[in-house]
């Protein structure tokens, strides 16, 4: 079987066979396909796209490219969640030990920070010794040992699509929808699960910018996800603005430690977090329905035991006993805090999250290329949400910085980013929809 074969008949709008994709996928791993070759095909689908059954059988192939972790015996369901990315999106920190402490096991298994939206890992980094990379026996460990670890992705896991992945960033084939579903549930499905939730952000802060192109990615991740045999519910919600209160990696931990510990619970980023957490406690059997689970979550909340397994996650895997007592002693703040000062009175009523985003990786808080050092310090804090109404010189936010200058260049991309007009504006529903 020839490459250029393969090529052909997806330039020409056929769909591919199973021994066709799984050609393709062994060279990808084995490097007989050349880079031109992966580039081609890539070209090929996101301009003839691919069907369901197509999706299916890439899915798999690149699956089964790496190792597949196994959960023998395990006394609960195993549970995860993947989020399409946003600015401010720590909804995981919380979700693990949220739904660990409700009988769930969630052996998560997360990414770095992408262009302008944060990543988990990033943040976990933040804590002083926390690894993300434990040997694969401490990670299963852990995992049945106390119900959930946040690790970072194993270059042994669906290794063919980190090279077709890396390939599609530079050839603009990244945003096809059968790629995507494939990218993404590939490494979930190698990861041993038995339910899924999505989170599909939709907004001009996210990479589903319509609520067209969000459903069209929902809905297909749903089908292939359950073509594949993993029960799949998505969730389609709001990124028009910061999720929560805080941006950055420290930041963005301390907010997860005052949510855990009931200190501080934004009200969006509570909506988000409970109905992720619900959908998965029903698709693990954990619970009878989403309102059922809303209440076992709540109390697992209020009882202090979802803080209580993410204190015991970071301990396990290298970080400080007392964080949740002491997290100013480890999560370093940064030398400079300004203000955003509002330039008029009124109402925020838009907020370029994209380039908030920018602004943080323009601070240091992200990558400019790969490779690149983060500081961990800085960000935004106080972020009023939409619809606020604000006084002349009362602060949009607080700007987290290294320097006078730096925090200068954010305070006006802040401004820029967000506008203030004089009537009120109607609340957005934070779940705008639900496929599966």
């Amino acid at each position: 079987m020839l490459a250029q074969e393969i090529i052909r008949a997806k330039r020409d709008g056929q769909a591919l066979n199973e021994a066709q994709i799984s050609h393709f996928v062994r060279g990808l791993v084995d490097n007989s396909w050349s880079e031109g070759q992966v580039a081609a095909l890539g070209m090929a689908v996101f301009l003839k796209g691919m069907g369901r059954d197509e999706a299916v059988l890439l899915t798999r192939a690149m699956m089964n490219s790496g190792r597949v972790m196994r959960w023998p015996d395990m006394p609960g369901p195993v549970l995860d969640k993947h989020s399409s990315g946003g600015v401010g999106d720590k909804v995981s920190l919380m979700l693990a030990p949220m739904v660990a402490a409700c009988g769930g096991y969630v052996p998560m298994i997360a990414g770095r920070g992408l262009g302008h939206t944060g990543g988990t890992v990033d943040k976990l980094e933040a804590i002083p010794g926390y690894t993300t990379t434990p040997e694969p026996a401490r990670f299963d460990q852990i995992v049945r040992s106390l119900g959930c670890a946040i690790i970072g992705q194993t270059a042994d896991l669906a290794p063919a699509d980190k090279r077709f992945y890396a390939t599609r960033d530079v050839t603009a084939t990244v945003e096809s929808v059968p790629l995507i579903t494939a990218s993404i549930l590939s490494k979930k499905l190698a990861a041993g699960l038995e339910g899924l939730a999505m989170d599909i952000k939709c907004g001009n802060g996210a990479f589903a910018s319509t609520p067209e192109f969000a459903k069209e990615l929902a809905e297909s991740i749903v089908a292939v996800a359950g073509g594949a045999g993993l029960r799949t519910r998505a969730l389609i919600t709001d990124m028009n603005q910061i999720l929560g209160t805080d941006v950055g990696n420290s930041l963005e931990v301390i907010e997860t430690i005052r949510y855990l510990t009931g200190e501080h619970r934004e009200p969006r980023l509570h909506e988000v977090t409970l109905a992720l957490c619900a959908e998965m406690l029903v698709l693990g059997n954990l619970a009878a329905d989403t309102a059922a689970a809303r209440l076992k979550l709540q109390a697992a909340l209020d009882s202090g035991a979802a803080a209580e397994k993410f204190a015991r996650m970071v301990v396990a895997l290298g970080g400080p006993a007392d964080l949740m007592e002491r997290p100013g002693a480890y999560l370093t703040a940064a030398p400079v805090v300004k203000p955003v000062a509002a330039p008029r009175g009124g109402v925020i009523t838009t907020m370029s999250t994209r380039e908030l985003g920018v602004a943080i990786v323009e601070l240091g808080g992200g990558r400019r290329k790969a490779g690149d050092a983060i500081d961990m310090r800085v960000g935004f804090s106080d972020v009023k949400p939409l619809g606020t109404r604000v006084a002349a010189g009362e602060p949009l936010a607080l700007i987290h910085a290294a320097d006078d200058a730096a925090a200068d260049r954010a305070i006006a991309s802040y401004l820029a980013a967000c506008t203030l007009g004089d009537a009120d504006v109607a609340a957005t529903p934070m779940v705008m929809a639900e496929v599966g």
